[in-house]
């Protein structure tokens, strides 16, 4: 199961930007889809998630800016990133949970993508 980010850049402070995730492969089921990020000199950190039944779990520090949605088919995670500031600058990294076809027995995977990296400064 691969999973492929794209959406970062440059923004001013204030600014938005929108990610998105696709995983893909053979996918039986996803359970949760997410966004972690590290800053330099950081550990990565948990951004938010949404499980397959649409809850929602944030960050302290993002909570009323960042808006996290999925779309189950195909599978695709998105973040929404509103009223950024330079501390929010880190490279964003996408996290997908659930099982995959492989034999008789669906089998867990643990997708991450590469990382897209996301600047806050003017």
């Amino acid at each position: 199961v691969e999973s492929v980010e794209s959406g970062g850049g440059l923004v001013q402070p204030g600014g938005s930007l929108r990610l998105a995730c696709a995983a893909s492969g053979s996918i039986f089921s996803i359970n949760s889809m997410g966004w972690y990020r590290q800053a330099p000199g950081k550990q990565r950190e948990l951004v938010a998630t949404v499980t397959s039944g649409g809850s929602t779990n944030y960050a302290d520090s993002v909570k009323g800016r960042f808006t996290i949605s999925r779309d189950n088919i195909p599978y695709t995670v998105y973040l929404q990133m509103n009223s950024l500031k330079p501390e929010d600058t880190a490279v964003y990294y996408c996290n997908a949970l659930g099982y995959y076809s492989g034999g008789s027995v669906p089998k867990m995977f643990d997708s991450w993508g590469q990382g897209t990296r996301v600047t806050v400064s003017s």
